[in-house]
Formats: structure tokens, sequence, C-alpha cells
């Protein structure tokens, strides 16, 4: 296995130290390798970046929606109160209620949103993979399948969305396990993740998150601000510090952090986006992410100028 490179520096009241390690892939339009650091290989579990495939698998398997439910049902959604109303449609229209979701109950991702669901608790709807379980039981009352065990591996769901998730990565899926919401989770490469979202830049399902960026994510979340910053780009973060994006052209780029931490994705996903040429000042004001002390900005957490040359 590769060791993991530098990518960022952390600086903290004028201390400078390259603390986060990572692995990044970048592909161009034509699917070659333009540029990779770490490990990029071995298989990984991407996580909630999965979301897009996924639902392209339900649209394989014959599910039809609308784009704004498609955003949804690719979604990490904060449980603002916009998600909440757009999963409870999904749901009434398709005969079905909260009750029918098997994702765990969990409290919204957006601070706001938290604070607002405070005296509730946590619920099945506000977990914020509720959009994309209202779909998978929208694809089973569609094509008629059961809905109660929907979430089985075995079930016709989730062999249409293993077949596709295979065939966008154009890899054969390393392991399948269960993820933290309780669908299948695959585990593909980097470079197989990085192919996937290149794959995905004409679907319905990226034009859809495109058309949608605030359903995918909520207010100051990092994949609404970056498909708000470049037009075309669609991308999805996952947990375990992975993040995919891909290019209307077919480039497309995969990057997971060492450790873990949400921080160091935003400044690596853009320097690898100025490695394919894509500029703007939207993008820069998201080149940098604030490290706070007490409340306060006391450093930042940047890319390293060395660390993505072509």
């Amino acid at each position: 296995m590769t060791a993991p490179a530098p990518l960022v520096e952390v600086l903290r009241s004028g201390l400078r130290e390259s603390l986060h390690h990572g692995s990044v892939v970048v592909l161009g339009p034509d699917g070659g390798v333009r540029f990779a650091v770490g490990d990029t290989g071995s298989p990984m579990f991407p996580r909630s970046s999965l979301k897009p495939a996924q639902l392209a698998g339900m649209l394989d398997a014959g599910l039809e929606l609308p784009p704004i439910d498609l955003a949804l049902a690719a979604a990490s959604h904060s449980g603002e109160q916009e998600h909440l109303e757009r999963v409870r449609d999904l749901l009434d229209r398709h005969d079905l209620t909260e009750d029918d979701l098997r994702c765990p109950p969990d409290w919204p991702l957006g601070e706001a949103a938290r604070t607002a669901h405070a005296g509730t608790g946590m619920r099945r709807i506000t977990m914020n993979c509720s959009g994309k379980h209202a779909a998978m039981l929208a694809t089973c009352v569609q094509l008629g399948w059961s809905t109660a065990d929907y979430l089985a591996p075995e079930h016709p769901v989730q062999v249409a969305i293993r077949e596709t998730v295979g065939g966008l990565a154009g890899e054969p899926i390393a392991v399948s396990s269960v993820d933290g919401c309780g669908a299948p989770l695959h585990a593909l490469s980097l470079t197989g993740l990085a192919r996937m979202f290149g794959a995905l830049a004409d679907h319905p399902v990226a034009a859809a998150m495109r058309t949608h960026p605030w359903l995918v994510a909520g207010t100051g979340r990092a994949d609404t601000e970056l498909m708000r910053a470049v037009p075309g780009l669609v991308t999805k973060i996952g947990a375990e510090g992975v993040m995919a994006l891909g290019l209307p052209d077919g480039a497309a780029v995969a990057l997971k952090i060492a450790d873990g931490a949400d921080r160091a994705r935003l400044p690596v996903a853009v320097g690898a986006l100025r490695l394919l040429g894509v500029r703007s000042p939207a993008l820069d004001a998201l080149a940098e992410e604030p490290v706070l002390g007490g409340g306060a900005p006391v450093g930042a957490v940047r890319l390293l100028d060395d660390a993505l040359v072509g």
C-alpha cells in the first residue's frame, strides 16, 4: 500500500503543521489518470458518496421520479424543514409513512435543524439518509416488490443497485457491508469511485443534483456550496473523509482524508478542480477551512502549495 502523502497544512496561532494526510485521484475526460497520490487502488467504503450511483441503480430498475425527488434521494440532507417536507411528500405519494423507513432514528445533521427538533427526539425522517430510503421504498412500490425487507442484500432493489454500482465504477465490488443507515454498502477503489462520477456526468441523477444543490445537502454544506460555485459540477461527500466530484465533460475526482476529519476535504477538492482547469472567485472562497478557538477563527486549513502538481 502506498503511504499517504501530505495534502494540507493546518495553521494555528502562527504554527504551521502538515497534519492531514490522504489520497486523491484526478481523472481526465477520457478516464485517464491525470494525478494520483496515496492509495488510490485498494478497496475502501465510499459511504454516502455512493448515493448517486445507488439512485442510478434504482432508475435502472425502473424507478420514475421528477428531478427534485432525485436530488433528495441522492442527498445527505441537513434535516431542514423543506428536506423533511419533501421526504414526507415522496412517501405520501406512494402510500407510505415514516414508519416504513428502516433507517435508524437520528438527529438532523444541520445544527439549526437539531435545535429545532430538540424537543421531538431522534426520528427516522430526520436521519440524513431518509431521502435515499424513501426512494428505495418508492422503487419497491412502483415495481410491485415487498417493502418490509427492502434493505436485505438479496432484495431486488439492492441487487439492481449492486449491479449498477459495479458497472459505473468499472470494477468488481470488492466486498459489501452495511452502512450507518442500514443499507448495503459496497467497497470500491478510489479510482473506481472517480470513474463512477465521470460516468454519471450526463446522467439524470447528476442533472437533478446540479439543478437542486440545496436539497443534496443544505445551508452552508460543502456539496451545496461547491455545486453553486462551479456550474455543471456534481459532488457528494461521504463519511470518514470521502468526497467525489464529476464535471460535465466526464473529468472526475475522488479523495479520502486519512484521519476521517471533514476540514481537509474542501481545500483538497478545490486543488483538484484547479488541476482540471476549474477556477472562479466562488471556488477560491472555499479553498480554506477555518480553525476555531473559543468560537472565533484562530487559524486555517489550506492546501500545501506543492500538494497537487499536474
